[in-house]
């Protein structure tokens, strides 16, 4: 398997579809802290493709491409069969800010093995984990 990739790209990445891809670009960036990286956008403004990156890692962000088969989740209470786990610096601040900027916080910040780690929805149901390493 080539590791050839553009710009240091991580070798594994994850693409999540959203049926409005531009308002789940400024909900991860202005909720969870992502930064975006890239978008291609239409006339109107519609995100076709985005980079959204949260320290050396990188989700894209579209969608759905019926020729592709992936396709936006609809159900927002659906159950999760995937979910992105993130490090950040201070889980439970992080936490907090998400909650504050609208986020719906499935389970708060506990010890998982060796991170404290928290989960929250993103804005049409998507599960992210944040954590930050026990330090001991």
């Amino acid at each position: 398997m080539s590791t050839t990739r553009p710009d240091n790209a991580p070798q594994v990445l994850l693409s999540l579809c959203y049926v409005d891809a531009r308002a789940a670009v400024e909900f991860l960036v202005n909720v969870f802290g992502f930064t975006e990286i890239t978008a291609v956008r239409d006339d109107e403004g519609k995100v076709w493709h985005a980079d959204l990156s949260a320290g050396d890692g990188l989700v894209m962000i579209g969608p759905g491409m019926a020729d592709f088969g992936p396709a936006p989740i609809t159900d927002p209470m659906a159950s999760a069969s995937a979910r992105t786990f993130v490090y950040v610096d201070d889980v439970e601040e992080h936490c907090s800010r998400a909650r504050k900027a609208g986020a719906r916080i499935i389970c708060e910040p506990t010890a998982q093995g060796p991170n404290l780690v928290y989960c929250a929805a993103d804005c049409i149901g998507h599960q992210r984990l944040f954590g930050t390493p026990i330090r001991t």
